[in-house]
């Protein structure tokens, strides 16, 4: 019996720092803290070979607080975002179709307007009453999209 394969999830970004931190608080996990005796990312990183002037100073992972959840890396590079996500994240904060329409709907507008507050951008809202389905589509501080269902 094989086990499972690892995985964290890989963002490209201009800004490590800032979507880390970003990120961070859209998926309620905690900045990742350099590893052993490592004062800072960018120590750790020129440890270990990475030229310096690919290194920035600030937070560049998240990490699920309770284990269960992937880590999440943000991974600097030069060019920008340019056409639509092939993946993105689903914030699921609704509570499920065991709830009234109603109140997914408040949870999940509150939720966009705490994420706004943080950078987000909200580009459009979905409600489908036909097969109970409300979202609102959103983009973080880079521009790349994701669902507030």
């Amino acid at each position: 019996m094989s086990l499972p394969t690892s995985f964290q999830v890989v963002i490209d970004c201009a800004d490590p720092d800032r979507l880390a931190r970003f990120w961070a608080l859209a998926l309620r996990y905690d900045l990742e803290e350099p590893p052993g005796e490592f004062g800072s990312w960018k120590e750790y990183w020129l440890s270990v070979g990475v030229p310096e002037d690919e290194v920035e100073e600030g937070y560049d992972s998240i990490i699920d607080p309770t284990g269960a959840g992937p880590r999440v890396w943000f991974q600097q590079v030069p060019e920008t975002k340019s056409i639509k996500n092939r993946l993105h994240f689903d914030l699921l904060v609704g509570g499920g179709r065991t709830l009234p329409i109603e109140e997914r709907m408040e949870r999940v507008i509150a939720e966009a307007e705490r994420l706004v507050e943080a950078g987000a951008t909200e580009r459009h809202r979905k409600h489908s009453p036909e097969v109970d389905h409300f979202f609102i589509g959103m983009a973080d501080p880079e521009g790349n999209e994701f669902d507030i269902v």
